[in-house]
């Protein structure tokens, strides 16, 4: 499976569902209905664009339109759903970490007036998405990842430079659209 095929997989998935665990019902159906091969694929491709936003700039971005409640686990689960906003987001994004201040969720989310006012299915996560390929391949997918001399990232492991990310300094150079968009610049 290419990249194009990948992206084409996770976009079609939210063509008709009514929600993001009928989208990943739709889209493990769709993984699972390809041959093994293609299903350990999938799983790298998922590996390798979520590897594009692993960085701390892209964690910072996460961390500060989730109001400061982004650890590792859930900035693993921002980058899934990131890939689930589509190739168009993902690539904006993974080019400038303050693109997603023109995303109408995100400007949603500032709108509500902090965390304590989303609800569930607001949060910018999407945990399904880790599970789609063990899922559709069932069987041990770790196993034959590895037998393939392939492994792939089950937490963060983010690169380039780290720094406060609670600094509004830090945020006006570095985010200074979202850090407007949340008002958390100096």
């Amino acid at each position: 499976m290419d990249l194009n095929a990948f992206w084409v997989l996770v976009e079609s998935s939210g063509a008709e569902a009514s929600d993001q665990d009928d989208r990943l019902e739709r889209l493990t159906a769709a993984v699972a209905a390809l041959p093994a091969d293609e299903v350990v694929e999938f799983a790298v491709r998922l590996d390798e664009v979520r590897r594009r936003v692993d960085t701390w700039a892209h964690w910072h971005a996460a961390d500060l339109i989730c109001g400061g409640w982004c650890s590792d686990d859930g900035f693993f689960y921002f980058q899934a759903w990131l890939v689930g906003q589509g190739r168009a987001v993902f690539e904006a994004f993974a080019a400038s970490p303050d693109a997603l201040a023109d995303l109408a969720h995100v400007r949603y989310l500032a709108s509500r007036g902090g965390v304590h006012a989303w609800a569930d299915e607001d949060w910018p996560d999407w945990e399904g998405l880790d599970y789609v390929a063990a899922e559709a391949f069932g069987g041990d997918l770790e196993s034959e990842l590895e037998a393939r001399g392939l492994q792939v990232l089950v937490s963060p492991d983010p690169v380039g430079e780290q720094w406060d990310f609670a600094d509004p300094a830090e945020i006006s150079a570095r985010i200074p659209r979202l850090g407007a968009l949340f008002g958390k610049v100096a």
